[in-house]
């Protein structure tokens, strides 16, 4: 069986923390056995390093993830790149096309679906593995799995069996689905025996590809990638799940949480202060999340979410932190931090002149050992102040060696890349008529190569 995690999101339910580029998955704001700080992604990657079920999964996410990815869990870690962001019907059928044409896996194949934050116990994934059982024993074209509910909630949809009854390896036949009741209607969903969608889910490759197929749609992965923007922007469950007839679903009586807003995010922290700043006693259940360098104090407020970042600044009650998303429905920022496989950079100023000219300030952080790479800018020159470390340049093909103190000057159209011998971080004013990332021309990413361009000019 094959195990496609989907990292996707907009960012928008954990902001300020949350951006972007930097979705929900990301924020490190849980603690690993080992007690160092943790994201949701790799929390459920080292669990599934526990499981012993690494080597056959995957992750699919669109190209302004892969970084973050990349940099959390490393470089080697297996990803399926969406060329933009659309729903999660398209970067299925784009996985199904990738596993087929790409990693020659069998049509006969099961391939299980989840998202890549589920906050769960070992036994969850005990489950996930049942579900290529369950699609043998049951004959069905789908196999869910469905979290036996411990109350009533409003939060989730619901699944609801045709009976009580269930096969032999404890599945049950679905009926149909509920999204999100009020209460009273979940109750009568639980009456029912119906169990909460968690998003889990499981076919067979050969039947996503035969979708596909009735759709007119390539099975290459390349060439989905280049039609990518035709297919519908809609989800699995619309477009596949509601219209299958012969489906099932195993039942988890497991622990599982969707860590979706900030109420439920905070629940789960060891800590109610991450960050610079003071809480005081008085301020009960309130949490403090701070990501910048100055601090703030909490006095005598109860029962809040305070979350500050480079991003900005929110200040909700926990019960309402949900709404999040509505208020900040038509808020549109560039993200001022960022994660990348090579480090991080906060941005600490941005001004655009009535004349047009925009000035853009960074704080970069770069891991030693790791490079950016070797590109140039049309639209913008660069100033890179060093302020702790020691690194290797390339400026149009010839090396130097910078330390804390250097300023190096990078004009338009200048090839430039740094190296870091060090931990580096550097201060970058950017200066220009456009400072977008669609101005990163990259040449070569592989410091490598990049070393080579320079014995070749």
């Amino acid at each position: 069986m094959k195990l496609v995690l989907l990292s996707g999101g907009s960012g928008k339910r954990l902001w300020p923390l949350s951006n972007d580029s930097r979705s929900k998955q990301f924020l490190k704001v849980l603690e690993s056995p080992a007690g160092e700080p943790e994201s949701m992604v790799q929390r459920v990657w080292r669990q599934l390093e526990e499981a012993g079920m690494t080597g056959s999964s995957y992750l699919a996410t669109g190209r302004s993830q892969v970084e973050s990815i990349q940099s959390q869990l490393g470089g080697e870690v297996p990803i399926i790149v969406e060329p933009e962001r659309r729903d999660t019907f398209p970067a299925i059928a784009l996985t199904a096309a990738y596993l087929y044409s790409i990693a020659g896996v069998s049509p006969k194949e099961t391939v299980a679906i989840l998202p890549v934050d589920p906050y769960v116990e070992s036994s969850f994934f005990d489950t996930i593995v049942k579900l290529e059982a369950t699609m043998e024993s049951s004959g069905a074209n789908l196999a869910l799995m469905g979290v036996v509910p411990e109350h009533p909630s409003e939060k989730y949809g619901y699944i609801i069996p045709t009976s009580a009854e269930s096969g032999g390896s404890g599945f049950l036949r679905v009926s149909h689905f509920q999204e999100k009741p009020d209460r009273v209607q979940a109750e009568g969903l639980i009456a029912q025996g119906a169990l909460w969608n968690c998003g889990v889910f499981a076919f067979r490759l050969g039947y996503l590809l035969d979708i596909l197929q009735r759709k007119g749609l390539p099975l290459n992965y390349e060439e989905l990638q280049k039609q990518y923007k035709l297919l519908p922007s809609i989800s699995f469950d619309y477009e596949v799940v509601e219209k299958e007839e012969n489906i099932v679903v195993q039942p988890y009586a497991g622990f599982w949480k969707d860590l979706g807003t900030w109420n439920t995010l905070t629940e789960e922290m060891n800590s109610n202060h991450v960050g610079k700043g003071f809480v005081t006693e008085d301020s009960e259940g309130t949490s403090l999340i701070n990501e910048l360098d100055i601090p703030i104090t909490v006095i005598g407020a109860k029962d809040l979410i305070i979350a500050a970042s480079p991003d900005g600044i929110l200040v909700t009650h926990k019960a309402e932190s949900p709404r999040i998303k509505e208020v900040l429905k038509s808020f549109d920022q560039r993200p001022m931090y960022e994660e990348r496989r090579w480090g991080h950079y906060k941005v600490i100023d941005y001004v655009k002149y009535n004349e047009g000219n925009e000035v853009l300030t960074k704080r970069i952080f770069i891991q030693e050992g790791k490079n950016i790479s070797y590109q140039l800018h049309h639209k913008r020159s660069e100033i890179w102040t060093i302020v702790s470390g020691e690194a290797s340049i390339v400026l149009n093909e010839r090396m130097h060696n910078v330390k804390a103190g250097d300023v190096v000057r990078i004009p338009e159209g200048t090839k430039h890349a740094i190296l870091a011998l060090t931990d580096v971080e550097l201060i970058e004013v950017q200066t220009g008529s456009e400072l977008v990332e669609e101005d990163n021309i990259r040449i070569t990413l592989d410091w490598e190569d990049i070393t080579l361009q320079q014995f070749i000019s």
